[in-house]
């Protein structure tokens, strides 16, 4: 028996929603509505049925972003992504593993529904600008000239140094090991000097409500926070395609994405919002095929 295709590529149908939405619950609840309005399609009217499903959950990604827009200004503090478990191997694929990456993820907040569509169907999936008009409702040409802007701007915020596994790997577990102690002067030796926190409680777990910048200040938080709780525990997970922290303060998780620059942590996204840290236990199954 032929498999249905959107049991096929649901691994892609997710990643496609879930980079564009930034939450996993977000993405589920968009499969679930292109899968009900996929039911009905006459599959003898679709050629292919990857691009049409592509297509499809696109604009249900767009609906849902829209009507997301209202509810995330009045987010209490910071909004991040969703992070997701992912295995090692998702950082095989580059461009999937910095697709999904919370540094990006975080800028694309920053674009329109259209300019964020347009970016990750082209830069991460690598469509023709023709089937990206076809999921967007526009022009080709239009889409050519909102796909520069989205690239200009994400270039323009993203980290603009790369660094390999290993060595990010191996900084990671530096800072992990830090944590861990909770000494000041060992955070501090680990974190770039400009460093900057950025918390999610969502109103629902204490969180600082404005970014925490400089080392010093990060290091003088993180310490607090480890000899304030009553238990205390810190390890090395895989998140959104990158090695990052899982942290238990007194009983409730975190999880932390880590940006490393020049052998330091230039960048730490906190997310304690408890409703966002219900992937950590087992990998997302995310495909750019």
């Amino acid at each position: 028996m032929t498999a249905d295709p959107f049991a096929a590529h649901r691994g892609l149908l997710f990643t496609v929603a879930y980079e564009m939405l930034g939450s996993a619950a977000d993405a589920e609840d968009v499969l679930q509505e292109s899968w009900l309005r996929w039911a009905g399609v006459d599959r003898a009217q679709v050629r292919d049925a990857r691009a049409y499903l592509v297509r499809l959950v696109t604009r249900q990604a767009l609906n849902r972003l829209r009507t997301l827009a209202r509810r995330r200004e009045e987010y209490v503090g910071a909004w991040l992504p969703e992070p997701l478990l992912t295995a090692p191997d998702i950082a095989d694929d580059v461009v999937l593993a910095e697709g999904v990456s919370m540094a990006v993820l975080t800028v694309l907040e920053t674009l329109g529904p259209a300019e964020r569509a347009v970016f990750v169907l082209r830069e991460v999936f690598e469509l023709p600008y023709g089937e990206i008009a076809a999921a967007v409702g526009k022009p080709a040409a239009t889409v050519r000239q909102i796909a520069r802007r989205a690239r200009a701007h994400v270039a323009a915020r993203r980290p603009r140094v790369r660094v390999g596994r290993s060595e990010q790997q191996a900084v990671v577990e530096r800072f992990m090991a830090a944590l861990r102690t909770g000494r000041l002067e060992e955070l501090m030796a680990v974190l770039a000097p400009d460093v900057v926190m950025i918390a999610d409680g969502g109103g629902v777990a204490a969180a600082a409500l404005a970014p925490v910048r400089g080392a010093e200040s990060v290091a003088a938080l993180l310490a607090r926070a480890h000899r304030a709780a009553a238990g205390f525990s810190a390890a090395t997970v895989w998140l959104n395609g990158a090695p990052a922290g899982r942290v238990e303060v007194g009983g409730e998780p975190a999880a932390l994405g880590l940006v490393v620059e020049e052998g330091r942590v230039t960048r730490i996204y906190a997310v304690r919002n408890p409703r966002k840290l219900t992937r950590l236990d087992e990998p997302a199954e995310l495909s750019r095929r």
